[in-house]
């Protein structure tokens, strides 16, 4: 994914951990909590401006398990920034964030197992999302008769229940569904669930599936039958990444693991794009998020870059790797003996699309975090299935070397930082997955939308550009940041933000706004635009950070039987009529909630991807606490009114 969503969970605990610990004066020893005088010399620059560091706030850090924090100090990607608190300083600060000095993520699950009945997993049929865009070509597009939902229907919900999953501050994967079955990843919680849905009204849990030391989990699953010599018709899995770069594949029936496979290669090697799982290899990207590091004079840089392996299913052996860049060489004396490296970026957010009648994959990459801006960075590429060797790219954005803290005239001392006109500084990489929709003429186009509010068609075969429509310019919070969806020849796309004018562009359409736009798949010309409105009154100001501002569509969509299915930043869910733009129903999720599970529920932000439609109900994630954002831990379900 783009930036803000692809760093998320536990694993952000500051960039304010990074810096120079301050040495701890007389006035700390007497403060009431010893682990408030580590978290004002470690991560108060950053947590108490969450909004500006992209961090987690303070108040978001608490909600969050005593487990996922200690991953992230000890094995996670504050390991380095920490090395400096010791064991004792480390348990003292999560005490005082947090009040616990446990964990007890899953005490709840218990209470919800299956009966003997329906404890047994049920995989009959085709699934109904299968990857990240729900189908083979990533349309993100369900039908009634998939989920037991019409347009009609949807007009017209009610919250039916909610499930809350404790110390757990947002639900940013979707789920895949396959018959009345919902695999669902929370991240936070460190944990896979099988739940049955065959009683829509009464769900329970068939097996949960727990990462080894508590590794968070990243990507939402991928569903597919591999090839098992000598298991006649395969085996069902699911695979699925963590915020350690470790790709997980479980048996679907049992939950039990097959393989995992650490799959980092740099020093900031992440997995967030959903794995694509096929019959006779697991296709994996690779991102990284040494973006966040690099304008600390104290991190060389800038040395990682993305890349894609394509796995062995049933034993996860490597089969082939592309790089998406060669290996960082030095460039220059970056002014105090140490060289810059380069180049460095292109890191694959999203979830590739799987063309096996061509034998490509088609994936988007981000930006540069050195020079030289590599063609690879911000582009759109094509490999080939066979081994992975590269049929075209087409870079959108030139020049992007973009790193968190820098700006277009950084500070003289900081070192890894490079300045316009070398850089265009704007950090609009490919967060959205890509589709490859098939038009009523026949024709195959690739589809992408870019952060920086601009949506592409390119040739398949080739990678030529047919058109491109720029909604705004984008920004880092989007643009058009986890999704888009596609049918009837048309492309359905949320947009966050629509941007300011660039230094050297043309002045924005003032009709342009946050919010749904449907563009015609042939030309590029916009059919229809839904826009949503910033709603603080009745205590939502006090709910919802920055309301007047953070209410755009972010999320990926979910399109059902001729419906969008869509979450806002400020944490209300909008049904809006795909083919005129009304809207049909709206619900507004900034609340606490009674639980079927008897956990705490709220609701929070709708980000990321959660949307999922199985057996007569729309299930969505409530709370992405990231970046500024309202935290919430809920799975919420709604049904038709009767």
């Amino acid at each position: 994914m783009k930036l803000i969503g692809r760093l998320a969970v536990a694993a952000m605990i500051t960039l304010g951990l990074g810096g120079a610990a301050r040495a701890q004066d007389n006035t700390y020893s007497t403060l009431p909590h010893p682990g408030q005088a580590v978290y004002r010399a470690h991560c108060a620059a950053c947590h108490d401006n969450p909004e500006q560091s992209r961090s987690p706030a303070k108040a978001t850090l608490g909600a969050m398990s005593y487990q996922v924090l200690s991953f992230a100090l000890t094995k996670g990607k504050m390991q380095a920034q920490a090395v400096s608190i010791g064991e004792e300083e480390r348990g003292q600060l999560i005490n005082y964030l947090t009040g616990r000095t446990t964990s007890t993520l899953d005490a709840w699950s218990k209470g919800m197992m299956c009966d003997a009945r329906r404890a047994v997993v049920d995989l009959k049929g085709t699934p109904a999302v299968a990857t990240y865009g729900f189908d083979a070509r990533n349309t993100r597009t369900l039908t009634a008769a998939q989920t037991g939902l019409t347009k009609a229907k949807l007009g017209r919900l009610e919250l039916a229940w909610a499930i809350a999953f404790p110390d757990v501050t947002m639900i940013r994967a979707q789920g895949a569904v396959v018959g009345n079955n919902l695999f669902l990843p929370v991240a936070e919680a460190s944990a896979m669930y099988a739940f049955d849905l065959s009683d829509p009204m009464k769900p329970c849990l068939q097996w949960v599936y727990n990462t080894a030391g508590g590794a968070p989990l990243r990507s939402s699953p991928s569903y597919g039958v591999i090839d098992v010599p000598g298991q006649k018709g395969g085996r069902a899995v699911l695979a699925f990444s963590g915020l350690d770069s470790t790709v997980h594949v479980v048996d679907a029936r049992t939950g039990k693991a097959i393989w995992t496979k650490n799959v980092a290669s740099y020093s900031y090697s992440l997995t967030t794009g959903t794995p694509r799982v096929l019959k006779d290899r697991i296709i994996v990207p690779v991102s990284q998020f040494e973006i966040m590091q690099a304008s600390n004079n104290n991190v060389p840089c800038c040395t990682n870059h993305g890349f894609v392996l394509s796995l062995e299913p049933a034993t996860g052996q490597q089969q082939w790797r592309y790089d998406t860049m060669e290996d960082a060489k030095p460039v220059r004396d970056r002014g105090d003996g140490k060289m810059l490296m380069g180049p460095s970026g292109a890191p694959i957010w999203n979830s590739p699309v799987v063309d096996e009648a061509r034998g490509l994959i088609y994936f988007g990459t981000g930006e540069s975090n050195s020079p030289p801006a590599h063609r690879n960075t911000d582009a759109l590429i094509a490999i080939h299935l066979k081994d992975g060797t590269e049929a075209w790219s087409h870079q959108a954005t030139s020049d992007d070397i973009f790193n968190v803290g820098c700006g277009l005239d950084p500070a003289p001392g900081k070192l890894n930082c490079v300045k316009a006109p070398e850089t265009v500084f704007r950090d609009v990489d490919f967060g959205a997955s890509l589709i490859l929709g098939r038009l009523k003429n026949g024709k195959d186009v690739v589809f992408a939308g870019q952060k920086s509010g601009t949506v592409w068609a390119l040739d398949p075969d080739t990678g030529k550009v047919i058109w491109r429509r720029d909604i705004g310019t984008g920004a880092p919070n989007g643009g058009i940041h986890w999704g888009i969806a596609f049918q009837d020849d048309t492309i359905f796309v949320p947009v966050a933000v629509v941007g300011r004018p660039l230094p050297a562009g043309p002045a924005i359409d003032p009709g342009l706004q946050p919010g749904m736009y449907a563009v015609d798949a042939n030309t590029g010309a916009i059919k229809w635009n839904y826009a949503v409105k910033p709603d603080c009154a009745n205590g939502r100001d006090k709910k919802a950070p920055r309301c007047e501002r953070n209410y755009g569509f972010s999320g990926a969509p979910a399109l059902i039987d001729g419906a969008l299915v869509q979450g806002s930043l400020d944490g209300r869910l909008f049904v809006i009529d795909a083919k005129t733009g009304s809207e049909l129903w709206k619900f507004d999720s900034l609340r606490d909630y009674a639980t079927l599970n008897g956990v705490p529920g709220k609701g929070g932000s709708i980000d990321a991807a959660s949307i999922v439609g199985i057996n007569g109900l729309v299930l969505v994630g409530s709370g992405y606490g990231m970046f500024g954002q309202a935290p919430g831990n809920v799975l919420l379900a709604f049904r038709p009114k009767p």
